[in-house]
């Protein structure tokens, strides 16, 4: 089962890679009068890109730690701000308690269109208090989240990496709240 999650993972990583290259194409062909400096992010946006996987290939930095029900505890890794205007919230969801815990439906959210494509952390926003605005995870055209989904069940002590993708606040916002139903709330400090 672990090489299945792994596969889909990698699988769900290669097209937040291709709709995140596409954001940054149709950003980038919006041109703003100066031909020379669209090139020069476009080069710095893939040296980025190319780092985003590297919280979840073992990094322990810990910025954040939200306790949720049955003993899940969701350690956050890194909140990263792309240059294509997303936001990448990436972390360790560990079962913590003695028993095999199933994920609970409620981290889905209630939106129809999300609970249609099984069961994911759909449900996580990032709220900007001082600009009083929610974000919500962000959809692909088929309407599926932009976060870990399909969870199988959590042996005792066993650690899954998760990614979220949400709306970048603006440039000046560099503090959010992280919101995941049934977990506790946590200040993530933007990076990039």
């Amino acid at each position: 089962m672990g090489t299945r999650f792994t596969v889909r993972v990698r699988r769900e990583l290669v097209a937040l890679t291709v709709v995140a290259g596409l954001a940054f194409g149709a950003t980038g062909c919006g041109g703003d009068g100066q031909d020379d400096k669209p090139d020069a992010s476009a080069a710095s946006g893939s040296q980025t890109g190319g780092s985003k996987p590297r919280p979840q290939e073992g990094s322990s930095e810990t910025v954040a730690e939200l306790k949720g029900p049955a003993g899940l505890l969701l350690k956050v890794t890194s909140a990263e701000r792309d240059s294509g205007g997303f936001v990448t919230v990436s972390g360790d969801l560990k079962n913590d308690s003695s028993e095999t815990v199933n994920i609970p439906a409620q981290l889905s959210g209630n939106e129809t269109e999300i609970i249609r494509n099984g069961r994911s952390l759909g449900g996580a926003t990032l709220v900007d208090p001082k600009g009083k605005k929610r974000y919500y995870v962000l959809r692909d055209t088929d309407g599926r989240p932009l976060t870990t989904t399909n969870f199988p069940s959590m042996k005792a002590g066993e650690t899954l990496p998760v990614f979220m993708q949400f709306p970048a606040p603006p440039d000046e916002v560099s503090e959010v709240t992280f919101q995941l139903p049934m977990f506790s709330t946590g200040t993530l400090q933007i990076s990039g």
